[in-house]
């Protein structure tokens, strides 16, 4: 959970965030002009232009629908998420691209991703590559790396699944996750002049900060290179990275040296649990919020954003316990105070969607919110900091009347109003996977340059306003 100093500094942002959301109403694109001129104009006002840090915060398959969803069951039909209080609003389109550049309307999360972490759209299934000719593209993260800033990757997913993934590897395909998984990336092999699996390519990066699951992944033997006859995890080590399982571990790490968090052999298990939906729909349900398939000790995606933020700021100051160097002076190794740019994902929104699993999406939602609460409270107190929370696609996901009898999956929920809530998924034929998809979905911001997510954009720009806020060369 981190220091009790840090605690405390976070519980004054928290604070300092509630009196500041009393005293200025949000502003989003219905209350602005069509260009979002107004709210861009009051935006211009106020705070610093150019940020220090930026924390951006991905829902995976985090649709308005699923947003809706876990906000009527968790905090009522009038209540607000944390990730509703942001003061700037907009949307964003979420398509991919054929090999020829024209549109493919419903993305993946490695074309989304790519999107966002290099400025440019590809096909579905790359990892930060070119959609015609294969060419690796220079990511957000590999940017701020250059220009001297902490950075870190946090997920509720593998470390390797797509989203982490694309800010720190490049493969033509999403599915070369270890050594034992190139079969599809035969021109990334090593042994074929390439950079390697997702997992090498993460901890060859350097990234100061990686938390998440896949632990099978890094587990996994190497077969070419310099570190043949290691498993990626020994080669983490051998690069100077201290490898934590648990949460004990993680509020051990210090800022000395790159971490590598690893809290489950695949995805971290979700945090609620309850009956999946079903043709002709379930009985009312409450959901079991205590997944007795998740270890204890395993952090949440709360603390590891918090234990995320604690070590980039320390790292970023040059200090070697987590706490930072508060004399100005830096240790060895420090980054002269530049600042960092981190990612969280909470994935399993997405996963639980997929598999029509509505208690299970709501809980990872509310998980993925209480995230959202730490990096706003931290940008409470930090207000060069730009957070950023978004998806990248919709999914399936629908809210329908009670007398209504979907062709497809439905359950009926008892909210925490106590009222009764029926969920539809209908994208795909009952005992298939669902599927994304290709909505329009929320972005919405706080911090410096945070006017540039209003009214309509894409997920590509997303790239520019973070290389623009960090004045990233």
């Amino acid at each position: 959970m981190g220091t009790r100093p840090h605690r405390r500094r976070l519980a004054r942002g928290a604070a300092a965030l509630l009196v500041a959301a009393a005293a200025v109403p949000a502003v989003t694109t219905a209350a602005s002009g069509s260009d979002g001129s107004d709210a861009a104009a009051l935006a211009a006002q106020h705070g610093p232009k150019k940020a220090k840090n930026v924390i951006l915060l991905i829902g995976d398959g985090m649709g308005d629908s699923e947003i809706t969803l876990a906000r009527d069951y968790t905090v009522g039909a009038g209540g607000r998420l944390n990730m509703d209080r942001f003061p700037l609003t907009g949307a964003y389109t979420t398509y991919a691209v054929d090999k020829n550049g024209k549109p493919d309307y419903v993305t993946d999360s490695a074309a989304s991703g790519t999107g966002w972490a290099t400025g440019r759209k590809t096909v579905n299934g790359r990892i930060s590559k070119t959609p015609g000719t294969d060419r690796p593209m220079t990511t957000i993260l590999e940017l701020a790396q250059k220009n001297g800033l902490a950075t870190g990757s946090v997920t509720t997913a593998e470390l390797t699944d797509a989203t982490p993934a694309v800010l720190a590897s490049h493969v033509g395909d999403r599915s070369c996750q270890g050594p034992a998984d190139m079969k599809a990336c035969p021109s990334d092999t090593i042994g074929k002049g390439g950079p390697g699996s997702i997992a090498e390519q993460s901890v060859n990066h350097k990234v100061d900060v990686l938390l998440g699951g896949g632990r099978a992944r890094f587990d996994q033997r190497i077969t070419e290179g310099p570190y043949r006859g290691m498993t990626v995890t020994e080669q983490a080590r051998r690069l100077g990275y201290q490898v934590v399982r648990d949460g004990e571990g993680l509020r051990g790490a210090r800022a000395d040296r790159p971490v590598l968090g690893l809290f489950a052999p695949g995805n971290i298990p979700v945090e609620w649990t309850g009956r999946p939906a079903a043709v002709g729909g379930t009985a009312p349900q409450r959901c079991v919020t205590n997944n007795p398939e998740r270890t204890a000790g395993t952090p949440t995606l709360e603390q590891q954003t918090r234990k995320a933020i604690e070590l980039l700021e320390a790292k970023q100051r040059g200090g070697k316990n987590g706490k930072g160097d508060k004399s100005g002076k830096g240790d060895k190794g420090g980054r002269g105070d530049k600042g960092f740019f981190l990612q969280v994902e909470g994935a399993s929104i997405d996963k639980r969607d997929h598999s029509a699993d509505p208690c299970g999406q709501i809980g990872e939602t509310a998980a993925f919110d209480r995230a959202v609460r730490v990096a706003r409270a931290y940008a409470a107190e930090h207000p060069d900091t730009l957070v950023v929370t978004t998806a990248d696609h919709g999914h399936t996901s629908q809210i329908v009347p009670l007398e209504a009898n979907p062709p497809g999956l439905s359950s009926t929920l008892v909210t925490d109003e106590g009222q009764q809530l029926k969920v539809n998924y209908s994208t795909n034929t009952p005992g298939k996977s669902q599927e994304h998809t290709g909505t329009q979905v929320r972005i919405a911001a706080q911090g410096p340059q945070a006017e540039r997510v209003l009214g309509v954009t894409d997920q590509t720009e997303l790239f520019t306003t973070i290389r623009t806020a960090l004045s990233l060369r």
